[in-house]
């Protein structure tokens, strides 16, 4: 990977293993050696791209294209099934907000803990818990058991301690959509100042807001790449294509 390249993904393919009866999975674990039990889904095919430093790259695509598989290989949440990601740089992933919390532990517990799995140190953490408590605007929940959250109020914690990171990739799903109009247009508004000094990858089938900060769009088609460009040129090309209408595939840039 070149100096110039934060992020890296070479021949990128994701299959996912399906078991269509209730014993298949444990057959693959005795006799898989001689017999496949499962069907491969394959979500992501050779998908190829590198990120330059301090680029905005956003991704679009139609529901289940592979967006968020995506992501979630770049964050090394899951494996590829075969190619290669690298990453260069400390990544704050903004996805499935909470989904990684302790609920038995208290929102400001687990927001050192979050800080502590972003790399960041503890004292560096504790001495922006309270910007983090301010940005998440629960109040006194912050010090309660996560467990008496809704879902908006552990995605705002989340967020919340993803912008407090010192991140130098912002990695954006559209999960981030939960919560109130006035706690995401705070989230929209940090997005669009990061967007100014570091590399960002956004999901999002928000076209508008892509095409004011991106600098190029990657459109994924069915697991593949099936354009990356300018959003000025990429989008009006997704945009035939939902409408229906004929498309012009665009090189890979």
């Amino acid at each position: 990977m070149s100096s110039n390249s934060v992020i890296s993904c070479d021949r990128v393919g994701k299959a996912f293993q399906l078991y269509m009866r209730r014993n298949d999975q444990l057959k693959q674990a005795i006799f898989g050696h001689w017999k496949q039990f499962y069907h491969e889904h394959w979500v992501l095919r050779d998908v190829t791209f590198k990120v330059r430093r301090g680029e905005r790259i956003g991704i679009i695509g139609r529901n289940g294209a592979g967006k968020t598989t995506l992501l979630q290989i770049i964050c090394g949440i899951t494996l590829p099934t075969h190619g290669t990601v690298h990453v260069n740089g400390r990544v704050a992933p903004i996805l499935a907000l909470g989904a990684g919390f302790d609920h038995e532990l208290t929102g400001r517990e687990n927001a050192l803990i979050g800080g502590a799995i972003l790399g960041m140190r503890r004292a560096t953490v504790e001495a922006r818990l309270p910007a983090i408590a301010a940005f998440a605007g629960i109040g006194d929940f912050f010090y309660q058991p996560v467990k008496l959250y809704s879902s908006g109020m552990a995605a705002r914690l989340a967020f919340a301690v993803c912008a407090h990171a010192d991140a130098d990739i912002l990695i954006v799903d559209e999960a981030l959509s939960v919560g109130d109009e006035a706690f995401g247009a705070k989230c929209d508004a940090f997005i669009k100042n990061f967007a100014e000094h570091g590399t960002i990858l956004v999901v999002s089938h928000d076209l508008k807001t892509l095409e004011t900060i991106c600098d190029r769009v990657l459109w994924i088609e069915d697991g593949a790449v099936r354009a990356m460009g300018a959003a000025s040129e990429v989008i009006p090309l997704y945009r035939a294509a939902i409408d229906k209408k004929p498309v012009v595939f665009a090189k890979i840039a």
